[in-house]
């Protein structure tokens, strides 16, 4: 409590500084959320013992934004959250103590100029509406927006960015992690492997339809989900159709690494796995839905197992006050995902898990 009301004296010293200063806009959110969660898990069809979980979970969270326009396209963006905790989610356990600390979770700063820009530090990945991070980091299981919950939306990086004939190019460079501290005999190991690669995106349109195609390629070893000290790369494109009132979205992206790594548990493995996520999300006033299918098969160490994720996400936002200061909304969500695993050893694995949420929201 008293980390958070430190910071907030900070902003508002800062929103009120001299002239001279740049003009601190504060802003937010606030979230309270009621979740039902139901799941269960069967090996070779037989219900396992104990896996089952089915409970009620309180949560809530705070996300503080500020920003500053320095003159002459100059700016700077912070978002302050619970950082490195579901998505900065904070869930009521039984003893009251929940790591509720506001840290800095994103803070970047840069230029906007007519037909060029560029950014860096920790910056917003936007990952809920662009699987490729899901699918790079995690494989096996790209369900239920594991990089905006486990990774907090953000990432490392410097990003530039320009018009390029009718759309707009960029290209990040992104560092997932700072592990690397000499050499050794792994691939891509040295003084500046610290898990580099690099977004390249492009963004156009063709009459009414929006494309992006997009690429992550692997530049160092990183850690995924999975395995260590690998080099994947990523690509597709996301799609949006406008169709009257409603929007169209689709979205295709296809991971493949074969590499030298380490298992997650230790040991060397030569990583061999590929993977394709496809995404069709449909959009038409506050209602929003989306389905993924996610399928990925690994051979590393000469295995064969099939990895496969169907994940529904459905929303409808009720705006129950709306004004220039701020507004207050509820939000009922549906939230559906089946996952198996088949191995060559003749092993499956089925799990499903429903979540039904009721998140009520201020924004300020």
């Amino acid at each position: 409590m008293k980390k958070m009301l430190s910071l907030a004296a900070m902003c508002a010293v800062l929103a009120y500084a001299s002239p001279a200063s740049a003009e601190l806009k504060l802003g937010g959110d606030a979230s309270v959320r009621l979740r039902g969660q139901f799941q269960n898990t069967e090996l070779n069809g037989n219900d396992v013992d104990n896996a089952d979980e089915n409970d009620m979970q309180y949560a809530y969270r705070l996300r503080l934004k500020a920003s500053a326009d320095l003159g002459n396209g100059y700016f700077f963006k912070t978002l302050l959250t619970t950082d490195n905790n579901a998505g900065g989610w904070n869930t009521v356990n039984n003893n009251n103590e929940e790591l509720s600390g506001i840290d800095i979770s994103q803070l970047y700063f840069g230029r906007m100029m007519k037909d060029s820009h560029y950014m860096f530090g920790r910056l917003p990945l936007g990952s809920v509406n662009n699987p490729i991070f899901d699918l790079t980091l995690y494989p096996f299981d790209a369900a239920d927006i594991p990089v905006a919950t486990f990774n907090m939306d953000r990432v490392y990086g410097l990003n530039y960015g320009c018009k390029l004939g009718s759309g707009e190019a960029n290209a990040t460079l992104v560092i997932f992690d700072n592990d690397a501290t000499d050499d050794s005999s792994n691939k891509g190991d040295g003084l500046f492997n610290d898990a580099y690669a690099l977004h390249l995106t492009y963004k156009d349109k063709i009459g009414d339809i929006t494309i992006e195609p997009q690429a992550i390629i692997g530049l160092t070893n990183l850690d995924g989900g999975d395995y260590l000290n690998i080099t994947p790369d990523t690509f597709g494109a996301n799609i949006s159709v406008p169709a009257g009132d409603a929007k169209i979205g689709l979205s295709g992206f296809y991971t493949i690494c074969n590499d030298n790594g380490n298992y997650t548990g230790g040991g060397a493995a030569d990583v061999d796995y590929s993977g394709y996520l496809l995404r069709l999300k449909g959009e038409v006033g506050n209602a929003m839905a989306w389905i993924d299918y996610n399928k990925s098969t690994d051979k590393t160490g000469g295995a064969n197992d099939d990895y496969t994720n169907v994940f529904v996400w459905a929303q409808y936002n009720f705006k129950v006050y709306d004004s220039a200061a701020g507004s207050f909304s509820v939000t009922p969500i549906v939230r559906y995902w089946a996952a198996s695993a088949d191995n060559n050893a003749g092993v499956k694995v089925d799990y499903d898990r429903l979540r039904t949420e009721l998140v009520a929201t201020v924004t300020f």
